[in-house]
């Protein structure tokens, strides 16, 4: 028998909802709208093109891939493809660009560009690494390390609005065999590009992964995936947890305090994650995307077979969703917003 809800006043009825969209609490059918959709926009049966940064530049509708690991036919070392997708039309194209950004990895916007995580490999350094967006799509290294000890293989990044720049980094590199030995824990990093000052703000994870603040800036929030542990192997008594912190500033730095966790992921490991304008939290799990409330309610799922490691917000409640040999999108109530770019 269907459940009767209620949408913001206008009467739903679960059973209309497309199969894609999972119902655990009413506030969902908030978010999705009465006729939510999925679809595919893009796909390589050849190559896992969608797999992390999702990068929606609003201006002009174009969308920031990075690949899954590829091997390079002429080397034969690891590698990784950054993917560039107009959007904005009934034809999406896409075209392959060749940045000068070590295995490329998680990404966001900044300033008039996209700031990377480059993992690094056996020869060039990790780091965090600000591009073009517009060809030939030049590189600048921002960071390397914590004081002469190269980074493990920074995995995810965002911005304050108070231009420090938070990262993730864990020890996959190593593990997934492109990286040297680690010379850091897998900790969290505050860089501050003025000042060029980096700090540890937090630690005690077994991979820290994804990463996002609030709307109000006043919580961080960080995935730490270490039940998925990089050499091919599992554990399922591993972390697959969203942890939340405070954002508080002593003696006039930041610092992250009361750590907590949010939520578990119930299949796979909580991976990308981003929040609406409302204070909701999105993160790419084992079987798609998983929304909990400000109070870590699960909400509800778009399930995609295989799961998403990551995703991106773009106009109206669109939303792009990384599934690796496939992009998909899903149309939200209009009325969301990421609050990543506020749109």
């Amino acid at each position: 028998m269907a459940k009767s809800l209620t949408f913001s006043g206008y009467p739903a009825n679960i059973s209309q909802i497309s199969s894609a969209f999972e119902v655990h609490d009413s506030r969902f059918l908030n978010l999705i709208g009465p006729t939510p959709k999925l679809e595919v926009l893009l796909k390589d049966e050849d190559v896992p093109f969608a797999h992390e940064a999702s990068v929606f530049i609003p201006s002009t509708d174009e969308l920031f891939l990075t690949s899954n690991i590829l091997t390079d036919p002429v080397t034969n070392h690891s590698t990784i493809q950054i993917t560039k997708v107009k959007v904005n039309s009934h034809l999406v194209t896409s075209e392959v660009i060749n940045p000068a950004i070590p295995m490329a990895n998680g990404a966001v916007n900044h300033g008039d560009g996209i700031l990377f995580c480059g993992q690094g490999n056996q020869t060039e350094t990790s780091g965090l690494y600000q591009m073009s967006i517009d060809p030939p799509y030049n590189t600048e290294l921002l960071v390397s390390g914590f004081y002469g000890r190269e980074f493990n293989s920074p995995n995810d990044v965002v911005v304050h609005s108070d231009g420090s720049i938070w990262f993730t980094d864990p020890i996959y590199g190593s593990k997934q065999g492109f990286r040297p030995k680690p010379q850091l824990p897998n900790q969290v990093y505050r860089f501050d590009p003025v000042t060029k000052n980096v700090r540890v703000v937090a630690n005690g994870f077994g991979r820290p992964n994804g990463i996002a603040f609030s709307p109000d800036e006043k919580t961080v929030y960080i995935t730490d995936t270490a039940s998925i542990l990089g050499d091919g192997t599992t554990d399922p008594t591993g972390p697959s947890t969203i942890y939340a912190y405070d954002v508080s500033t002593i003696q006039g730095e930041q610092f992250l305090i009361n750590r907590r966790v949010f939520a578990l992921a119930d299949t796979g490991v909580p991976d990308g994650i981003k929040l609406d304008m409302e204070g909701n939290v999105y993160a790419g799990c084992g079987d798609g995307i998983n929304v909990w409330s400000p109070g870590g309610v699960l909400l509800g799922k778009i399930l995609i077979k295989d799961g998403a490691a990551n995703f991106s917000f773009g106009h109206n409640g669109q939303m792009f969703i990384l599934n690796e040999n496939t992009l998909w999108s899903a149309q939200l109530n209009r009325s969301v917003k990421g609050a990543l770019l506020k749109i």
